[in-house]
């Protein structure tokens, strides 16, 4: 059993993301879900290196968690952020960069990999806690505030995959 634990952790993440879709997004209940499957997101994987359960499928594993979750959390949260449109075309570079950067490395080393330097989990961080600023800062700040971080770990991450550096 203990070999699973990190594992099975990481699919409540999935499981407990599903309800998020449902439930009104200033309610209790929403955030406790929503705090949960973050708590999930830093524990599954340091339980893993603890127990020495790390594998190849539970990275794969984690990083499919993290897009549901992340997946759920837009389609909520995105509708509701009431900023410039200069901001989500900024916003919509982040994500074009990230994936060709995802895509170069993919091809290059012929499998994928993710990059999970300081700066990305800073900027995934960051990104948890929007929805938590919501009800008392104004969103185009905070989202300012985001995609500078994710634009210069986006930049750290080319640099990387260009120098062959981090943990690529």
């Amino acid at each position: 059993m203990k070999k699973y634990i990190a594992n099975i952790i990481t699919v409540s993440r999935i499981i407990l993301s599903l309800p998020l879709l449902f439930i009104a997004l200033s309610s209790p209940w929403f955030y406790i879900l929503y705090i949960f499957c973050g708590l999930t997101d830093m524990f599954d994987g340091m339980i893993a290196r603890k127990t020495g359960t790390v594998s190849n499928f539970g990275a794969k594993l984690d990083t499919a968690s993290d897009f549901v979750f992340m997946l759920v959390c837009f389609i909520r949260i995105l509708p509701l952020l009431h900023i410039p449109v200069w901001l989500w075309v900024w916003i919509i570079l982040i994500a074009v960069t990230k994936i060709c950067n995802m895509a170069f490395v993919s091809i290059c080393k012929k499998r994928f990999i993710s990059n999970h330097s300081v700066l990305n989990k800073i900027t995934g961080f960051a990104l948890f806690l929007l929805p938590l600023t919501l009800t008392f800062a104004e969103s185009a700040y905070s989202v300012s505030i985001i995609s500078v971080l994710a634009t210069v770990a986006a930049m750290q991450e080319a640099y990387f995959i260009a120098k062959g550096k981090g943990d690529l």
